[in-house]
């Protein structure tokens, strides 16, 4: 099969609206949470989130584009011109159905339905629904838009998987170039999900942190204190290509996404599972499909959402596939700086695994203070300060709500 690697990366997200000034935060341990500024959030049980800073569709889409586009495929068009950038390819020299887009969206346009059906039932009952109402809401309407910007006319689709929806869409792009079917996809994820319905429904679930007092520090997984996750918003893109198509036109080469898996919990609709055997089982078949060994790992960067539940069931299942290695591989969440950005996750914490087999750096977890008691000595959790270290194989956790477990390998290129 042909091999696949990382030729661009874009990123919108909490703590930068560029990939530079994204990872340069990271790596400084900076909190992207603060009080909700998009609605009121008075009456809310969670009154907090990792909003974008200083976000402008204006810098980089057309008055006509936004107009017609809901936040998230606005994100995610901004993204992949980054993205298409930094790669430096010239998709008019290519024959377009060479190249495609598949993207993933947990929610799609929320924001959208949320508008238009409120208008609708406070006014009078007259349905003066926008023309642009069923296109901005779609999931698939991300994917179509940047098809459309730069004429790619191959394969082109959503996926959904809960927050393993960006490892999803990674999973199936990197199986389409293996076999020929592609030679260049845009590929990533993009979420609006700071909505009043949005945020209520998670509020309701009781799933989110309720440290409004101190939003900075409401991230904090493995922490005994944890107590539930911070809502997040953003896109992450890359730029996948044929390994012998980028060097013919000498492109730069981040790294190689060598491998990927997914697995069903098959347990419950929100929860995962306690022993982590959907999770386990995964990671796995992600490190076999990237022929790695579990001691060639260097770093992990764990779904953790800072949840009582995940954060154990995961580290059980890290521990149990690990083993004896564990001790040389370094795990962070940077969720406790970023957020959740559900079915964006992925794609962000893509670029996070790339960056640190680029740079040597690996960012921490910060917040964390005082470890759960039930978590194993000998895990090498990262916590605090970044961590200097050659990293030539990295591996990214996201597992979503339905049972949905998706993995990704990132090799240093050989």
């Amino acid at each position: 099969m042909k091999r696949v690697v990382i030729t661009g990366l874009g990123a919108v997200t909490p703590l930068g609206n560029n990939v530079t000034s994204f990872w340069n935060s990271l790596v400084a341990g900076v909190s992207g949470a603060a009080p909700i500024t998009r609605f009121n959030a008075e009456r809310f049980r969670t009154r907090f989130a990792c909003e974008l800073k200083g976000y402008n569709p204006a810098d980089t889409l057309d008055k006509a584009d936004i107009r017609k586009t809901d936040p998230f495929t606005q994100y995610g068009l901004t993204a992949a011109a980054e993205a298409v950038a930094d790669s430096g390819i010239d998709f008019s020299k290519m024959d377009p159905f060479d190249s495609g887009v598949i993207w993933g969206s947990g929610q799609g346009g929320m924001q959208t339905f949320e508008e238009q059906v409120t208008e609708y039932v406070t006014g009078d009952y007259n349905p003066r629904f926008s023309p642009y109402f069923v296109p901005k809401l779609i999931t698939n309407m991300a994917s179509g838009m940047i098809s459309m910007k730069y004429g790619l006319m191959g394969i082109n689709y959503t996926t959904v998987s809960a927050c393993a929806t960006s490892n999803t869409a990674f999973m199936d792009a990197l199986t389409y170039i293996r076999l020929g079917k592609a030679k260049v996809m845009i590929s990533g994820g993009s979420e609006a999900p700071i909505t009043p319905a949005s945020v209520g429904g998670f509020c309701a679930m009781k799933a989110m942190s309720v440290r409004n007092d101190n939003p900075a520090a409401a991230s904090r997984p493995f922490d005994v204190s944890r107590d539930g996750f911070v809502m997040g918003e953003g896109a992450g893109a890359l730029i996948l290509e044929e390994y012998e198509h980028a060097k013919a036109r000498g492109a730069k080469i981040y790294a190689e996404l060598a491998g990927a898996a997914m697995t069903a919990d098959a347990y419950h609709m929100t929860a995962t599972h306690p022993e982590g055997l959907g999770a386990y089982q995964a990671m796995k078949l992600a490190l076999q499909d990237a022929q790695v060994n579990v001691n060639e790992v260097d770093y992990l960067n764990a779904h953790a959402t800072s949840t009582p539940v995940g954060d154990l069931s995961e580290i059980t299942a890290i521990t149990r596939l690990f083993g004896d290695a564990s001790s040389h591989l370094h795990i962070s969440a940077t969720k406790s700086m970023t957020g959740h950005l559900l079915g964006a996750a992925g794609a962000i914490e893509a670029i996070a695994c790339i960056k640190s087999i680029e740079t040597g750096l690996v960012p921490p977890t910060i917040n964390t203070n005082e470890l759960d008691p039930a978590i194993p000595a000998g895990i090498q959790l990262l916590l605090h300060k970044t961590l200097e270290k050659k990293v030539d194989v990295a591996i990214s956790n996201t597992f979503g709500f339905g049972g949905h477990n998706g993995i990704v390998v990132f090799k240093k290129i050989q």
